[in-house]
């Protein structure tokens, strides 16, 4: 371990790309033992011959990383249980995990979303569906394509957590020579960066997929960012938040990327796809279609205007085409520039 208080003994959940890339990245920071919990057991044995080609083809895993298809046997004994499952899966498996967490250990999610039932925040779902403590509860959310931190690519991230003794311990954990952790108290303003970048994401890759250019998509990006910070405001975050890695950081990055899973759907989309047949290509799920509703939901109940994440949901849900996007954002009433909404 980099500092002498970082966990030993992790559980990761979830045997996609972020969940095994995570799970190098802990063994390369020391971890004593990393076991990656996941319900297909082909995936479960390509992990524990050294590779997981499902969803990181030609990248070496190390020897410490183990799986098993075994719930509550992966969380048994774990020091810090990372939650690396989509956002609709974390509460039946949470639920499924409870009773075996031990009742000292960390949890950390890396999921991004919001609850499509709930409207909550990964965090409050871990909270209210294992009964964990939020004191225990720390969120990551950065710029952080998988594919590159399993290549190594040098990159940054934030930890944010209540408890900041629990953030700077989990960041310990995590820290290596390419992967950089910081930390946070904002979970709020981390939850909904996460969450709601994911969204613009799509709008972007739609107009990349149409073909328009570089002034679009920092029009998009440059917007998107206000609208995040107005909905993490309203609901109690730190504004700073949404300038720093888990705000413009991570919109940048996924909106710029074939990486991302949210980017490539609203550019298939953009090119004349149908939503079907573009999640359909993808290779995982898509949380900006995922969690576009329930954000506009929060954002309404808030009194918060969200255009670009109102324009993805009109589309994906077949009230409105790509091509009406466009139009729904230019007629707009003029503003004042800035994240405030101004009229003039």
């Amino acid at each position: 371990m980099s500092e002498e208080n970082g966990y030993e003994r992790v559980a990761v959940l979830g045997t996609g790309a972020w969940g095994t890339t995570f799970a190098r990245v802990v063994a390369h920071a020391g971890a004593a033992g990393v076991t990656v919990w996941g319900r297909n057991a082909a995936v479960v044995e390509f992990i524990n011959d050294g590779e997981n080609p499902a969803y990181l083809p030609g990248i070496e895993l190390p020897g410490s990383v183990r799986a098993t298809t075994d719930l509550r046997g992966a969380v048994s004994g774990a020091d810090l249980v990372v939650v690396a499952v989509p956002v609709k899966a974390v509460r039946p498996t949470m639920e499924a995990a409870a009773c075996a967490i031990d009742p000292g250990a960390g949890v950390l999610s890396l999921a991004k979303g919001i609850e499509l039932s709930s409207f909550k925040c990964v965090d409050e779902i871990i909270a209210h569906s294992a009964g964990v403590d939020e004191d225990r509860i720390a969120v990551l959310s950065g710029p952080n394509l998988s594919r590159e931190i399993a290549e190594e690519n040098p990159t940054a991230t934030v930890i944010a957590s209540e408890n900041l003794e629990l953030a700077k311990r989990v960041a310990s954990t995590c820290h290596t020579p390419y992967f950089r952790p910081y930390v946070s108290t904002d979970v709020i303003g981390t939850e909904i960066a996460g969450a709601t970048k994911n969204v613009i994401a799509v709008a972007i890759g739609a107009a990349q997929g149409m073909g328009l250019g570089i002034n679009t998509r920092s029009t998009l990006q440059t917007r998107g960012l206000a609208e995040m910070t107005r909905l993490g405001t309203a609901l109690g975050a730190d504004p700073a938040t949404f300038a720093g890695l888990a705000g413009i950081g991570d919109l940048i990055a996924t909106c710029s990327s074939r990486l991302s899973r949210n980017f490539s759907l609203g550019h298939r989309m953009g090119e004349g796809m149908g939503l079907e047949e573009a999640l359909e290509r993808s290779p995982g799920v898509v949380e900006g279609v995922a969690s576009a509703r329930p954000i506009l939901q929060l954002a309404r109940g808030a009194g918060v205007d969200m255009p670009i994440t109102e324009a993805v949901v009109r589309v994906v849900e077949g009230d409105a085409t790509i091509e009406d996007m466009g139009h729904m954002l230019l007629s707009r009433p003029r503003k004042m520039d800035g994240w405030k909404i101004t009229l003039v």
